[in-house]
Formats: structure tokens, C-alpha cells, sequence
């Protein structure tokens, strides 16, 4: 009775240092653009990563955890409706990475994304790493110049005719521009035109 005692007291002192061995290292920020690729990766170590169920867990700023992805293998996984068509996770046990693809990410996918493992046991309590904050945002455009085209009126006879010349900006980016037309020896005319770009644009 005195050895089972002794052994059982062994194994539960034993126990937490295990777990306390068992890592999910995460990139502490990832950057993506609406429409873009782009990978969260884990880093795992202290257990058996072929044989653990995995996780991706994500938390939308002023929100609750959300689950996205249960993963044990390329045949049995489950993956939330609202990522399930773009994103994709897999395992590299050689280098002991749980991955997320994800593609045509959207500004709704912004979030905290912790990896997190239960190990393969059914009431054990999740492991979480300390998440990787995803931002999606849109990306800059670069500067184009602008195509110009003037188009001028025909000559009249008559002197009071009101006439017109017209000039054409256009593809070109950002979308102020500021224009200075001149006709022969009259003062220069400029003209301001602002933004109608929405920012996501």
C-alpha cells in the first residue's frame, strides 16, 4: 500500500513538469492585404505533433474566442463556414510546424490567431500559444502620372465667340491631382481636382 501511495504521489508530481515542457511558439505579428495569400505558422515541441489534435482559434478585436479549425490529419479536420472555402491547415511533423494557409483574406479577418493543442485527449484541457495578431489592411498603391489629352475648339470668324479648350487627365494615381493650363500669352489657369478614391480602393 505504502509503494502505490509513493508511486502515485511520483506520477502527479511528475505530471506538471511535463506539461510545462510542452511549447507552441507563434510570430508575434503578421501583416496581409484584402484579396492576399499569407501563412501563420506554429512552432511545437515537448510532444508528439503527428498524433496531437491541433487548433486555430481566433479573436476578432471586441470579440469572443472564435473557433476556426480542428485538425488531426488531411482526412479528418473540420474548418468554421466562414473560412472553410480559403484557408487551410496542415501539419510538418519533420519540423514539428502546424501551418494556416490562408487566401483572399479580407479586412474581417483581422484578429488574434492562437494555435493550440489538446494533445489527443478527449477532456484534456487546451494548450494555447500566445497568438499571432493578424492585421489586414489595404495595401498602397503605387504613384502613376498622368495621361494627358488637350482637345481644342475650331477657329471662328466671329470675335465674341465664347470658346473652349479642354484638357484630359487620366489613369493615374493618387487620385488629387492639380493642373495649370496655359493659352498663348494669357495668365496661367490652375485647377484643383480632390480625391474621390475610397480608402479600401
Amino acid at each position: 500500500m505504502m509503494t502505490s501511495t509513493i508511486f502515485l504521489s511520483l506520477l502527479l508530481a511528475l505530471l506538471p513538469c511535463v506539461q510545462s515542457e510542452i511549447t507552441l511558439i507563434q510570430p508575434e505579428a503578421e501583416t496581409g492585404h484584402p484579396g492576399g495569400s499569407l501563412s501563420l505558422t506554429c512552432k511545437t515541441s515537448g510532444f508528439n505533433l503527428g498524433s496531437s489534435s491541433m487548433y486555430w482559434i481566433r479573436q476578432v478585436p471586441g470579440q469572443g474566442l472564435e473557433w476556426i479549425v480542428y485538425y488531426y490529419s488531411s482526412s479528418s479536420n473540420n474548418y468554421a463556414p466562414a473560412i472553410k472555402d480559403r484557408f487551410t491547415a496542415s501539419k510538418d511533423t519533420s519540423n514539428n510546424i502546424f501551418a494556416l494557409e490562408m487566401r483572399s483574406v479580407k479586412i474581417d479577418d483581422t484578429a488574434i490567431y492562437y494555435c493550440a493543442t489538446g494533445l489527443g485527449l478527449v477532456y484534456e484541457p487546451l494548450i494555447f500559444g500566445a497568438g499571432t495578431q493578424l492585421t489586414v489592411e489595404p495595401g498602397q498603391k503605387s504613384i502613376v502620372k498622368p495621361k494627358l489629352s488637350a482637345f481644342y475648339p475650331p477657329k471662328s470668324s466671329s470675335k465674341d465667340a465664347v470658346q473652349a479648350a479642354v484638357c484630359l487627365a487620366s489613369d493615374f494615381f493618387p487620385k488629387d491631382i492639380s493642373l495649370q493650363l496655359a493659352f498663348g500669352d494669357k495668365p496661367k489657369a490652375n485647377v484643383t481636382r480632390p480625391s474621390v478614391l475610397k480608402p479600401d480602393e
